[in-house]
């Protein structure tokens, strides 16, 4: 069956057998919403992480680094 865990949570016996009667697969609705809610943080995590690149890239002076390679190329 693969690594799988565990995983346990309370909700009101009535919802419970609600979803069971509409015959929703409360595993894969619970999984699914982990899922969702892992990419979603995954996602707010790298667009932080994105600007924060950013602000330390808009730093670089590009006029600098381009004179530096033509010196560079230059020099060969």
């Amino acid at each position: 069956m693969g690594n799988f865990v565990v995983v346990t949570g309370k909700i009101p016996r009535e919802l419970k057998e609600k979803a069971k009667k509409l015959g929703i697969n409360i595993n894969k609705v619970i999984r699914k919403a982990i899922e969702d809610a892992v990419k979603e943080r995954e996602e707010i995590i790298l667009r932080e992480s994105l600007n924060s690149c950013s602000e330390i890239l808009k730093k670089i002076d590009v006029e600098r680094i381009t004179k530096s390679i033509r010196e560079d190329r230059e020099k060969r």
